[in-house]
């Protein structure tokens, strides 16, 4: 700055002038320094000076080895003006490294090394009008560094390698919006923003705006699956639990903003447990590998559920999923059959009390000796599908006849095989998917495209037990989790048209992830088969703060 070099300039031709005036004083000028009445210059020393005048109003000190200023190192220099700390290989600024310089108006910290430099920093200099920082090599500011700065004119950040992300968004918005003067800020990245002025790159709104799953809850119960369900405002959700031979039921407690344990339901190794809420009934379909399956009716008198119906399984030797679904106003189930001898069955509910039958009555046989293992209804383009997974064959494609009232074989998934299960997803309000869990090889993304499904990505996935999609607003995920490693996280790219990773978390052996929306937050429920389930709370997070 030109200012700059005619005040190094007046400075030593007055060295001389204000010398006898300095011996008088009771003063050792420091080593390496040249000192007048209110002047100190240090060139190459190692450290700021502790023991000066008062008075002293202005200090450089130039090509030294000063790597840190911590809190409080001019805390006996209150008259300083003009504080100038230019080459010095400084590498950190820490909190409060100005405190006590509440008269300081020019401040040149220029051509050091500058790796951190902290929000609080510049805190208490109130009165500062000059501020250079130019020639640093810093990448990025902390947010609201300059708030202190109420009397600032003139600002320089030439030299910097400013990378035009998140982490610098509010200097965007802070140097639109400054009365100071201030350099133009060039961005140095990323590749699309190498070379442009910082104060002239408008971010759209939410490009600053992620998410995080925050661990909130775990609960003591391995289970193989969990359903959310509501009834009278409530939040429930009922988890398979095979080594303690229960159903339980759990509701979210709106004060303590967790869940609790609400009722159990014993049975014998319990593989299955799926709400179903039907007019006034709340309905839990327990599903067993001995001792059949059964039906349990909530009570209001009782404030619990109890026994309401047992299912017909007929040919039914090893339930492994239930897919519950409404369709044209009736409400169905299926249950498959993993067994190499069983067969999936498709249950419909029955409301016919003249004639004794409530409930759900077997409906339809399906797939025979497959050894199915998942169930998945969607509707495509007004038609109505079921898919089943199996893990000897590739899945196969039910559609609903609409004059015979039964689900015919419509053909199969191709190119895939022993799949441990399906699910089907939107994105984008049109656009459906289904997301194929493979224990063996890549697990799948496939999209309903010209009247078949075709594969869009692969995720290597071996020793996968669940490739689940879920949701919040206007952000999709798919969680991929195995026995064997961290659950990922994967997030949903517009622009690519496809998930990319996003993060991990830890769950032991998940078996299912479930959205839980409650009056104020988002959480992600997730059973765990041989250790605690978790609740996670979908938050979230400013990239740019």
């Amino acid at each position: 700055m030109a200012f700059l070099k005619q005040w190094l300039l007046m400075s030593f031709l007055l060295m001389g002038f204000n010398l006898a005036v300095h011996s008088k004083r009771n003063f050792k000028c420091p080593s390496g320094c040249s000192c007048s009445k209110d002047t100190i210059i240090c060139v190459g020393t190692t450290a700021i000076p502790r023991t000066i005048p008062t008075d002293i109003n202005s200090l450089s000190m130039v090509n030294g080895s000063i790597a840190e200023l911590t809190e409080g190192l001019f805390v006996l220099m209150p008259s300083l003006q003009l504080l100038l700390l230019n080459s010095n290989s400084l590498t950190t600024i820490k909190d409060d490294a100005f405190s006590g310089l509440s008269r300081l108006e020019y401040l040149f910290i220029e051509g050091n090394k500058i790796e951190t430099i902290t929000k609080y920093a510049l805190r208490g200099l109130r009165d500062l009008t000059h501020l250079s920082l130019a020639n640093n090599g810093m990448t990025f500011l902390p947010r609201d560094l300059f708030f202190d700065l109420d009397s600032l004119l003139e600002l320089d950040l030439r030299g910097n390698s400013f990378q035009c992300n998140c982490e610098t968004r509010w200097l965007m918005v802070w140097l639109k919006n400054t009365n100071a003067t201030a350099s133009d800020v060039l961005c140095s990245g990323p590749g699309d923003m190498k070379g442009k002025k910082l104060n002239d790159l408008p971010l759209p709104p939410g490009e600053c705006i992620s998410t995080d799953f925050i661990r909130h809850q775990a609960i003591p119960i391995q289970s193989m699956s969990a359903d959310i369900f509501s009834s009278k405002e409530d939040i429930y959700v009922a988890m398979a639990a095979p080594y303690s031979n229960s159903c339980v039921v759990m509701e979210w407690d709106h004060i303590e903003m967790n869940f609790r344990k609400f009722d159990n339901i014993t049975g014998k190794s319990v593989v299955g447990c799926k709400s179903v809420v039907i007019e006034d009934h709340v309905l839990i379909l327990v599903t067993q590998l001995f001792g059949g399956s059964h039906i349990y009716k909530f009570e209001a008198g009782q404030n619990k559920f109890t026994m309401f119906q047992t299912i017909e399984l007929f040919n039914i030797s090893k339930p492994n999923d239930i897919e519950v679904f409404q369709m044209d106003g009736d409400w169905y189930f299926v249950i498959v059959d993993s067994s190499k001898a069983g067969i999936s069955t498709l249950y419909k509910w029955m409301d016919q009390p003249e004639r004794n039958e409530t409930g759900f009555f077997s409906y339809q046989f399906l797939h025979e000796w497959f050894r199915d293992t998942d169930a998945e209804f969607v509707q495509l383009d007004g038609k109505s599908y079921l898919i089943l997974s199996s893990r000897s064959q590739a899945p196969v494609i039910y559609l609903w006849n609409k004059s015979t009232l039964k689900f015919m074989p419509h053909g199969e998934v191709p190119m895939v095989d022993e799949v441990l299960a399906v699910q089907a997803f939107r994105v984008g309000g049109s656009d459906t998917y289904l997301a194929l869990t493979c224990y063996i090889g890549d697990s799948r993304v496939l999209k309903w495209s010209s009247k078949q499904f075709t594969e869009v990505q692969a995720l290597p996935s071996r020793g996968a037990m669940l490739l689940q999609p879920f949701a919040f607003g206007e952000r999709h995920y798919l969680a991929l989790g195995s026995d064997f490693s961290f659950t990922q996280i994967f997030l949903w790219d517009a622009e690519s048209q496809s998930f990319v990773k996003f993060k991990d978390i830890y769950v032991q052996s998940p078996r299912s992830f479930t959205v839980v929306n409650t009056d104020t937050r988002t959480f992600i429920f997730s059973s765990s088969f041989k250790g605690k389930s978790m609740v996670f709370e979908h938050v979230i997070v400013d990239l740019s703060l």
